[in-house]
């Protein structure tokens, strides 16, 4: 039975930083684990220029832990007075690896998302030239369609006539929560693929609501039906690279989760990798850990692979702590419900 496993450093596709105080306690959390990782930029106001991405860098590399070579792959918030030229400008020295596509109200800090997708069309046409990722928060934010079936919605709505109008637009599907999303990033070819949460694999909608509401388990988007659970470890176990990581860590204080309109999202950046490394055991793909977490997202996004290792060990139960403190309050970090015997041990 293995007990100790030894992967290439893995990077996050997906993760939230805040700033100020939350940026300062968050960041070493996940540049303990994480080479590099692709951040989000809905602060507010949002990353939406060339100039904001730099500023934003900056205050990252400032609050990073010394000597650490943690590297921020900077994202620009898709607008609909996003400019060419500023795009192409930021691509070209590369500062930006993807600009992100949330739909207007889709989320935290979404609220100055796209409304009408005609007025992106020649960024995006842009992107497809230079090859620049578009990230996608997939999701409708239509009041008539359900919350649960948002996501299959925005495929059929917005994503596959997007990808039909511009079919060499290489497109992230971010944080895929159903068979559907699976489904259609699997038949998409090679210009698309879909990053997993961690928080994704282990908890269903029964997890928030049933037997009281758990609002430390709210996310967005929202955990669905325990099939498409099933169906997203099954994508992130196979060995397929169109999925790779994203754990879309994103803390909010407790008193900001603790609202009548509480907050949407899982703080996963300090025990993620001991969740992976429990849930592909029981799956019976350990092997298989290493080109979920470290090759397949470097592949898509056409970078090197990391030179370093993390070792991880099996051994008794592991013990997180439940909160972080920041200068904002405290944080509560996810609980996967289930005893990890993985840690991180170099």
């Amino acid at each position: 039975m293995t007990d100790r496993l030894t992967i290439r450093r893995p990077d996050d596709w997906h993760l939230h930083l805040r700033d100020g105080e939350m940026l300062k306690a968050v960041l070493p959390e996940t540049t303990r684990h994480f080479a590099r990782a692709i951040i989000m930029p809905n602060l507010v106001p949002p990353v939406v220029t060339a100039a904001d991405a730099a500023d934003y860098r900056d205050r990252i590399m400032w609050a990073k832990p010394k000597n650490s070579d943690f590297k921020p792959l900077m994202t620009l918030y898709l607008t609909e007075d996003t400019e060419v030229r500023d795009v192409r400008a930021a691509a070209e020295i590369g500062l930006i690896h993807a600009l992100k596509l949330y739909p207007a109200g889709a989320t935290t800090n979404s609220q100055s998302g796209v409304r009408d997708f005609k007025k992106v069309t020649r960024v995006l046409e842009t992107m497809a030239q230079i090859g620049l990722p578009l990230c996608v928060h997939g999701e409708v934010t239509n009041p008539e369609v359900d919350i649960f079936d948002r996501e299959a919605a925005f495929i059929e709505r917005v994503l596959d006539p997007i990808r039909r109008e511009i079919p060499e637009l290489r497109v992230v599907m971010e944080h895929i929560t159903t068979k559907d999303g699976v489904d259609y990033v699997a038949g998409g070819g090679d210009t698309i693929a879909g990053t997993i949460t961690v928080h994704h694999l282990v908890i269903n909608r029964n997890h928030i609501l049933a037997g009281g509401i758990r609002p430390h388990y709210y996310c967005l988007p929202v955990a669905k039906r325990e099939e498409h659970r099933i169906a997203l470890r099954a994508a992130a176990t196979s060995g397929d690279p169109t999925f790779f990581l994203g754990t879309d860590s994103a803390p909010h204080t407790d008193a900001a989760k603790l609202q009548p309109c509480g907050c949407a999202g899982c703080f996963t950046a300090p025990n993620g990798l001991s969740i992976l490394a429990q849930v592909f055991e029981e799956d019976g793909a350990l092997d298989r850990l290493e080109g979920f977490v470290s090759e397949y997202g470097p592949r898509f996004y056409r970078l090197p692979l990391n030179d370093g290792t993390v070792t991880l060990e099996k051994g008794p139960p592991v013990e997180y702590p439940a909160q972080i403190e920041t200068g904002d309050g405290p944080v509560t970090v996810f609980d996967p419900g289930m005893p990890l015997y993985w840690r991180v041990v170099d």
